[in-house]
């Protein structure tokens, strides 16, 4: 059984450059395999290996006060989700591309997953507002979710701008773990938004504390299980060997799948206009 830890901290980190030796020699030494994004602006990581290896990992963060105490989305394998271990160097943890959005210096608004539960099963009225990829939204997102029909977070600025709803109407956003929604959230608030929220933990903490109400699908993660489900158990996808396209049950069976070779996402590219 593996381990699977993500978790993020937006804070300055001006030694960025000498805390990745130590960070990749740690990791190594501990079997342990993922990434981990180091930027002058904060740490973002996801890692799988075993217990006792995730434990002295823990450990060796909450050796730097900077660190102690990031919040974690922890789950379990039955394999290795990541084919190597990376440390790297980053402008950003999350790219968005302006400078200016410091969420260490701007806090947004959370709201707890159980109250926003509790906000859906009242009805109120509420945009509910994903901030992720347009394949990630196909794996799974809530009922009545926004969806901005990006391809990358950088497009996120850009794509709020053509919202045509009267900005005093609350907002709670979400993405998989939340730390999109620290950068996305300044940007809305920038852009004349009253009132908006953030779900503390994103999905996979609104899965672990409600179960998933109001969501309809799985929730996709950027490894090698593809997709979660609402136990946070791996989901029956698969990513397509091509395009890296996340496929569904359905999709396997099209006639437009074949292993290693195409998928419906790719095919005209690859075959249809052949």
């Amino acid at each position: 059984m593996f381990v699977n830890i993500a978790g993020y901290r937006f804070v300055d980190l001006p030694d960025r450059d000498s805390l990745r030796e130590p960070f990749r020699e740690k990791c190594n030494s501990l079997g342990l395999k993922g990434t981990i994004l180091l930027s002058h602006n904060g740490i973002n990581f996801f890692l799988a290996g075993k217990k006792e290896s995730i434990d002295q990992y823990t450990s060796f963060l909450e050796e730097d006060v900077r660190l102690r105490g990031i919040p974690m989305h922890v789950s379990n394998s039955d394999y290795q989700p990541f084919r190597r271990m990376l440390v790297r160097l980053k402008k950003e943890i999350i790219s968005l591309g302006i400078d200016e959005i410091r969420p260490a210096d701007n806090e947004g608004k959370y709201i707890q997953p159980i109250e926003f539960k509790r906000w859906l099963d009242e009805g109120r009225e509420v945009i509910i507002l994903d901030t992720r990829n347009d394949y990630e939204l196909r794996v799974g997102t809530f009922e009545n979710a926004v969806d901005l029909d990006i391809k990358s977070f950088r497009d996120f600025p850009n794509a709020v701008e053509e919202l045509e709803y009267d900005k005093s109407t609350p907002v709670v956003m979400f993405c998989t773990g939340g730390i999109r929604c620290e950068k996305a959230s300044i940007v809305m608030q920038r852009k004349g938004w009253e009132e908006v929220y953030q779900i503390k933990g994103g999905v996979l903490g609104y899965f672990r504390e409600t179960g998933g109400s109001h969501w309809n699908g799985d929730c996709f993660v950027f490894d090698q299980r593809v997709a979660l489900d609402k136990n946070l158990h791996e989901a029956d996808h698969e990513m397509c060997f091509k395009c890296r396209e996340p496929l569904s049950p359905e999709d396997l069976e099209s006639d437009k799948y074949s292993v290693e070779e195409y998928c419906p996402f790719c095919y005209d590219r690859l075959v249809g206009l052949a």
